[in-house]
């Protein structure tokens, strides 16, 4: 859109926003969306939001994660989406194509309280689409390097190394002392790894706009290379989580002594591993190719967005702008343990104090959105599937990626389609029709 049409649209939507009614009878009953344990703990912020904001009524919904996506769809398609959601952010592009979500721009710009300075940068983007925002961060997540600092200083590594070529050389130096062990737990039902490791070789996973997978590129079989040989040297055991009795006690007991994870597991290892060992865990940024700058890891975690159907859309911003603030979001990590967007929130004692947390931090620096089209999730499991075809010798490197770029393909068929119609109605509505002259004479 050009600027001036743009800055149009912005100005009328700010004003349909400022215009919208309230309830009837002087309150204004909204409705949150929220998935999983949040949307218990959400309660709590939301009867504050109710004291400040008189009038108004927050009714939260809490959905299970595993119903969520077919309950907000179904929402869509009956007509019956609340004012405010929480999306996992992956969720937001298709949400956008389905021309569900307010855009929030001129909202942003205009608020007192919020801005997009206050987030970190890659997670900010994963809720814009087309240069346009339709979520605001709620909270993050990505991943790290959890690991046996014991065990690392038994084989001799002083330190978490940066670099793919030092992290190898830890890896098998771990290996060789282990005893019959293992350097790292990769779980085999886990797309994360050979993702976020081709995101540091610089793929873009998905090539033309979204529409082709870039799996078979050089960039990320450097990267696939790199992370199945893992597998065959024997860093890695060929098992899914499922396959475990139980991961902390497989770590105390040192059958491995890395592993990738979120910040969930920062409350999880305080609990599940032994006393004795709760000085010897730690967590670092991941490695990267060639150095810290180059271990990107996945923007993760969920946002707050506004329906366009809501008939509360003034309402709806300012409980997003509520649970957006540094305080209440400080507020919320010390209910659920779900890490905050904003650089303000960090501050917060228990976050600024705790190294384990802080290797979050520093890597929240360095995030990258995954693609953002629909069908991610689709893609992301047959990357696990096909990844798992190489590590157990089915099929070769090579083989594996052509095979998985020709399934990605055919995934994205209907989004190229939808793209080459776009493109087809726009060139056409620029050419005349044959023998009329410009300007309709």
């Amino acid at each position: 859109m050009p600027g001036s049409r743009r800055a149009i649209a912005a100005a009328s939507l700010a004003l349909a926003v400022a215009c919208t009614p309230g309830g009837k009878g002087g309150e204004v009953r909204l409705r949150l969306w929220a998935l999983g344990r949040e949307g218990e703990l959400v309660q709590e912020l939301t009867r504050d939001f109710e004291r400040t904001h008189p009038g108004v009524r927050v009714e939260v919904q809490q959905i299970p994660w595993n119903a969520a996506h077919e309950k907000l769809l179904t929402g869509f398609v009956g007509e019956t989406s609340p004012d405010v959601a929480q999306l996992g952010n992956t969720w937001v592009p298709e949400f956008h194509a389905l021309h569900a979500l307010l855009p929030l721009d001129s909202l942003v710009t205009q608020s007192a309280t919020l801005r997009q300075e206050d987030f970190f940068p890659g997670i900010w983007e994963t809720n814009v689409l087309d240069g346009v925002t339709y979520g605001i961060p709620w909270y993050v997540d990505t991943r790290v390097l959890f690991y046996r600092r014991d065990l690392l200083a038994r084989a001799g590594v002083d330190s978490m190394p940066t670099t793919w070529a030092g992290w190898r050389m830890a890896m098998e130096k771990v290996r060789d002392s282990s005893g019959g062990n293992y350097a790292i737990l990769l779980p085999l039902n886990e797309w994360n790894t050979p993702v976020i490791l081709g995101m540091q070789a610089g793929s873009p996973l998905l090539k033309e706009d979204g529409t082709r997978g870039a799996f078979s590129d050089s960039a990320f079989r450097a990267a696939f290379d790199f992370y199945v040989d893992m597998f065959r040297d024997g860093l890695a055991p060929r098992l899914g989580m499922q396959q475990m009795s139980n991961l902390y006690q497989e770590m105390a007991r040192g059958m491995f002594a890395m592993y990738i994870s979120g910040p969930w597991n920062l409350g999880e290892f305080a609990t599940r591993l032994p006393p004795e060992l709760q000085d010897d865990w730690a967590t670092a940024p991941l490695p990267g190719p060639t150095g810290a700058a180059s271990g990107v890891s996945m923007a993760g975690g969920s946002s707050l967005v506004v329906f366009k159907s809501s008939p509360h859309q003034r309402e709806a911003w300012s409980l997003v702008e509520y649970l957006s603030r540094p305080d209440v979001q400080a507020r919320f990590y010390h209910l659920s343990g779900d890490l905050p967007p904003t650089y303000a929130a960090w501050r917060d004692s228990s976050l600024a104090n705790n190294p384990r947390a802080l290797a979050f931090k520093t890597q929240l620096e360095r995030v990258r959105p995954l693609p953002k089209v629909p069908e991610w999730e689709q893609v992301a499991q047959k990357t696990l599937e096909y990844a798992e075809r190489a590590i157990r010798g089915q099929m070769s490197d090579s083989a594996t990626l052509r095979a998985l770029d020709a399934e990605v393909d055919r995934i994205l068929e209907k989004r190229r389609w939808m793209l080459e119609r776009e493109v087809a109605a726009r060139v056409s509505a620029r050419v005349p029709a044959r023998g009329a002259t410009p300007g309709g004479r």
